[in-house]
Formats: structure tokens, C-alpha cells, sequence
């Protein structure tokens, strides 16, 4: 049930995260979130872009952090009945049919390519969802999103413009935190890492 908990995560935050950053604290022109799948690794997605002065990608990295604290007191107080009405709202989005046969066949194509062979996943998700409830939701929150959650990874991409030149020539330098790895060069960053296994069959509800 990673992918329903995720994909309800992504469609919670997206709103209040334009709101909080790009209208009420200006940080960025160009502010989203979404979800992602990459190689069966889910994750999420926040992307800033700005041509301020003073706001430099680890500035804007920390705003995201900031955003993701605020959110933990809005999910735990959270209406039953809000909680309700997003998972029907999701459930909406699944039973939409496919508009023509080209999107059709897409959905199906996509289980073929990643091995996953699941064609009725759109019903699986859906019961799915009709058995999500909103304490296994927090505890998926706690586990895989919240700051410092135990089995959370994140990679920051950070990149500087002319702008933020002088930002750059600091942030460079500066030390890291202890569970901080600095990537300069991801072509030997990735030669460093091993091979990992195929992930044909391993994509998740």
C-alpha cells in the first residue's frame, strides 16, 4: 500500500506547499511537489526555483524542511471526516475510466515494461484505499515522510545560478552534517555504489 499512502500524501501537501512557499513566504517562481517512482524506489519531489538574492538552494532546502514540520501538527489533527473525504477523493481519481484507447493501452504497457504484470491494480488500489484509515496513515507519515523518520532518505540537488554565485563559493566549503554526504562528482559518486538487483516484478500497491 506504499504507492496509495504516497500518492495521498503528494495530493495533501501540494496546494498548502504552493501556498506556504511561493505565495505567503516568496521564496521561488516555479514551486511544486510530486510523487515519484524511480527504478521501484517511491519518493517525493519538491522543486524550487528562484532567482532571488539571498535564497540559495541549501536556504530553499532548509524551507522545505520547515514546510515538512509544519505539516506533521496539520496530519495528526486532522478531521476524520477531511481524512475521509481525500481517500474518496483519490478513489475518485482511480475509477476515472481512460479517455481514449491510447491511454488505455498505456496503463497496461507500463505493467508490461516494469515487470509488474498487475492489470487489475487500479481495483487493487482502490480496495486498497476503502481499507486505508487515517492512524495506518500516520504511522506511514512517522515511518517514511516525517523529519528524522526512521527509513527516510533524501537526496537534495542543489543548483546555483549566477545570482547565487556568491552563495555558492560559501555553501561549497561550509562543513557538513555528520549524516550528510557531499556529492561533487555524481559520475564517481555512482561508480563507488554497487550494482542493485533487478526490480522487475518489485513495484508496489
Amino acid at each position: 500500500m506504499l504507492n496509495v499512502k504516497l500518492r495521498l500524501f503528494t495530493l495533501m501537501i501540494n496546494e498548502p506547499f504552493i501556498q506556504q512557499l511561493r505565495s505567503e513566504e516568496q521564496v521561488g517562481y516555479t514551486v511544486m511537489s510530486m510523487q515519484r517512482v524511480d527504478s521501484a524506489i517511491y519518493g517525493v519531489q519538491f522543486i524550487i526555483q528562484s532567482i532571488r538574492k539571498g535564497l540559495s538552494p541549501g536556504h530553499m532546502n532548509l524551507r522545505v524542511v520547515g514546510f515538512l514540520k509544519w505539516l506533521e501538527s496539520k496530519i495528526y489533527k486532522m478531521p476524520g471526516d477531511e481524512f475521509e473525504k481525500r481517500v474518496d477523493s483519490l478513489i475518485h481519481e482511480k475509477l476515472r475510466k481512460p479517455q481514449n484507447l491510447m491511454e488505455e493501452s498505456l496503463i497496461y504497457w507500463k505493467e508490461i515494461v516494469d515487470g509488474t504484470l498487475i492489470f487489475d491494480r487500479r481495483e487493487r488500489e482502490v480496495a486498497a484505499l476503502k481499507q486505508l484509515t487515517k492512524e495506518d496513515f500516520i504511522a506511514f507519515f512517522d515511518e517514511y515522510i516525517k523529519v528524522g523518520a526512521p527509513r527516510k532518505k533524501t537526496v537534495s540537488v542543489q543548483v546555483y545560478g549566477t545570482v547565487h554565485s556568491g552563495e555558492y563559493k560559501k555553501d561549497k566549503y561550509e562543513q557538513t552534517e555528520a549524516n550528510v554526504v557531499r556529492i561533487d562528482d555524481i559520475f564517481d559518486f555512482k561508480r563507488s555504489q554497487p550494482l542493485s538487483g533487478s526490480f522487475k516484478g518489485r513495484m508496489q500497491l
